[in-house]
């Protein structure tokens, strides 16, 4: 009995050092795993996130909608100037851009801030009914007019240039174009654009001036015969501006 004894509390020893020897390799095994994770050396991607480490390109962001540019803010509220506008101006630039912007997307709204204000045509016309007038005549006719440039132009014409030489402008007095108050008028400018490696151009049949920024008034027309958009002398190559005249 005492031999048997002695022969189980040997065992019993034997395996709990045997178990206690495993515990500790175990830890070694993590502790040198956790080193070599952290080691610069280690292998690419080790400790990364599997997102992260996929290997392909970052996901980009929806573009932003296209916006409109301001060209001068409530200054159809305002009095009239004789100041001649430049078209090497920022508002200018912004006026074209969003002429250029309604055309290849075919919403007219989008040149709004490029339109006549209406807040000032009722201080220019000398007339019974000048909201509606600027309502239902000059922006319908706009929209109609946006709509045949956009079917002529496209969506990926590539804009080049404006071509609106302001030797071309003139003052139309007061009295004039059933006018209560004047304004710079400059006939003709060109919209030159690029499409399929083809320079073409088309016309802004009438710009008129507000306080010193230019304005467009009449686009494809000035005067029409029905309810239909026109594109004002589209060319191939840049076109010539003008003619001359005109309110």
């Amino acid at each position: 009995m005492l031999l048997l004894a002695a022969l189980v509390a040997l065992a019993a020893c034997g395996g709990s050092q045997t178990q206690s020897g495993s515990a500790a390799a175990s830890a070694t095994a993590r502790n040198q795993h956790s080193t070599a994770s952290a080691d610069p050396a280690a292998a690419p991607g080790e400790g990364v996130p599997h997102a992260a480490r996929s290997g392909g390109p970052p996901i980009d962001p929806l573009p932003p909608p296209p916006t409109a540019l301001p060209v001068a803010p409530g200054a159809g509220s305002l009095h009239q100037t004789t100041a001649l506008p430049s078209t090497a101006s920022a508002p200018f630039h912004n006026a074209m851009y969003d002429l250029w912007l309604a055309v290849t997307t075919g919403n007219a709204s989008f040149a709004l801030p490029a339109f006549f204000p209406e807040t000032a045509y009722t201080q220019v016309k000398a007339i019974a009914n000048p909201q509606g007038d600027w309502e239902d005549r000059l922006w319908y006719d706009f929209t109609l007019d946006v709509a045949a440039a956009h079917a002529a132009v496209g969506r990926n014409a590539t804009f080049l240039k404006v071509i609106a030489p302001s030797t071309l402008a003139v003052w139309v007095s007061p009295g004039a174009c059933y006018n209560s108050d004047g304004y710079w008028h400059l006939p003709g400018p060109r919209v030159v654009y690029e499409r399929g490696g083809e320079t073409r151009s088309f016309g802004i049949a009438s710009l008129i001036s507000w306080r010193g920024d230019w304005y467009v008034v009449h686009f494809g027309a000035v005067l029409r015969s029905g309810a239909y958009g026109e594109v004002d002398d589209p060319q191939a190559g840049p076109g010539v501006p003008g003619p001359p005249g005109g309110c």
